[in-house]
């Protein structure tokens, strides 16, 4: 498998950056007058402000490096380096990003690489698609900083944690940006500086390669996890790289497999990869205790609060609170304790025998894998379920109803996985257990597999235990 698509990160790869205390001191009466011009007067030496905005940064980096959440800029002002300033600042919700974009242009000295002009010029020649992946909590300092440098028209996607909300080193991120690229993981490379963030993160996403170029930067962080499968001192070393790639491609090319083999193997997630037993069990006990019969409510009216947050509308807290609305309890603290007891009880899931073996074996082939699911979890959720499994970082691709809005049967949803894999319908098998989900498979044109199959269910194949699927003919 080639390489499509060429990811770097921003701050210590694409430019480089040095900060000092004595640096940042001198930049805080700009700091002061745009604070100033913004309605927001502190009354504070340039002195103590410095140290509140160090200081209520410092924690706010502590707590993302846990969660890998990013929250908006303008909850950091108010939670974290305003948060003992009891005025609302009103203003904060359309000015926190440009005092962020403030920050991270001013608190820092950055320089581009010298060579990045030509480098991303021979790889855009190449045919590559070149992207970008940047944790940083402003939305405005990336775009801001490559149209100074120039380079800002070679990337496409540009994904920004403070976009999607969740932080290098989650492969979701690298997930959801590969799928932007309409590029299967197993062909990116991602080069970074940092192996925590970046060489880890593209690791668990399952690229192609995870390279570090070097960064004369003392960050004082804990910085290993995973070993890079390349060490860059320049950038101009990565068109090695890449040349390399494409003499290989040119050679595979003249054994192209026929476009009827079967090229990717496409899996709905839970009750085919794992599975929880007596579902929602600890829920309905939690009702029971407060004098409440789960059957009472019609299993429609649960699933059309369900859809709403399969399809991205509102979020899983969101709608377990609705559910519990639904049966009358309204109480905060019985809200927030059932709640709880479905978060827990969402993430304690089984593995059918032999999953990871079986998956294994079918990746050693050269076929892409693939999850097409209707899920109300996000997806960093859905990736650290699978990685408890051992198989978090065999996937192409990952197309959750909730990222996408569509849910299947829609065969737009199918389409997304086939349009990432770059293959055509007839080249890929889908792997179900519900009749309706097989249906929208086979109704776009899918050859499917029924595991753990619904009575009634209709598909081509059928199998009983997991490892089964890669003894299939059509797969051989």
């Amino acid at each position: 498998m080639t390489v499509k698509a060429v990811f770097f990160d921003m701050g210590g790869t694409i430019d480089t950056f040095w900060y000092s205390r004595d640096m940042r001191l001198g930049e805080t009466p700009g700091l002061q007058r745009l604070l100033l011009s913004r309605g927001i007067d502190l009354n504070l030496t340039d002195l103590q402000l410095y140290d509140l905005v160090t200081n209520g940064l410092a924690r706010y980096h502590q707590w993302r490096l846990v969660s890998n959440d990013e929250i908006p800029a303008s909850l950091v002002w108010r939670n974290y380096i305003l948060a003992d300033y009891p005025d609302e600042f009103f203003q904060l919700e359309t000015i926190a990003d440009e005092l962020m974009v403030w920050i991270e242009t001013h608190y820092y000295r950055r320089q581009m690489r010298p060579e990045m002009p030509s480098v991303l010029e021979a790889i855009k020649k190449m045919g590559y698609k070149i992207g970008l992946i940047s944790n940083v909590n402003s939305r405005g300092q990336v775009p801001l900083n490559l149209t100074q440098y120039g380079i800002k028209h070679y990337f496409n996607p540009i994904v920004l944690s403070s976009e999607y909300k969740r932080r290098k080193p989650d492969p979701s991120i690298f997930h959801y940006a590969a799928r932007l690229a309409i590029s299967p993981t197993s062909e990116c490379i991602y080069i970074g500086d940092r192996i925590a963030r970046d060489i880890v993160g593209a690791k668990r996403a399952g690229f192609k390669l995870a390279i570090q170029i070097q960064h004369d930067f003392k960050h004082g962080e804990q910085d290993d996890g995973a070993t890079p499968d390349l060490i860059l001192t320049n950038m101009t070393e990565l068109l090695d790289v890449l040349r390399s790639d494409q003499q290989s491609n040119k050679q595979s090319a003249k054994m192209k497999p026929s476009d009827n083999n079967i090229r990717a193997v496409l899996f709905d997630a839970d009750g085919v990869l794992y599975y929880r037993n007596n579902k929602d069990k600890e829920f309905k006990e939690f009702l029971r205790k407060l004098g409440v019969d789960y059957e009472e409510i019609p299993e429609s009216r649960r699933l059309d609060i369900r859809r709403k947050a399969s399809i991205g509308q509102i979020t899983y807290e969101q709608y377990k609170a609705a559910v519990l609305q639904l049966y009358g309890i309204t109480d905060q603290n019985l809200v927030s304790r059932g709640i709880q007891v479905s978060l827990e009880e969402r993430d304690n899931v089984l593995f059918f025998n032999e999953t990871r073996e079986t998956l294994t074996k079918l990746k050693n082939r050269n076929l892409y894998l693939g999850i097409v699911t209707d899920t109300a979890q996000s997806l960093h959720v859905k990736i650290e379920k699978l990685e408890r499994g051992g198989i978090g970082n065999l996937w192409d691709s990952i197309i959750s109803s909730r990222e996408v809005g569509i849910q299947k049967p829609d065969p737009k949803i199918y389409q997304l996985a086939l349009q990432q894999l770059g293959i055509n319908s007839n080249q890929a098998l889908f792997v179900g257990h519900k009749a309706i989900e097989l249906e929208g498979a086979r109704n776009v044109g899918m050859k499917t597999v029924a595991f753990n199959y619904e009575n009634g269910t209709n598909a081509d194949f059928y199998i009983k235990g997991f490892s089964e699927l890669a003894e299939l003919p059509i797969l051989n």
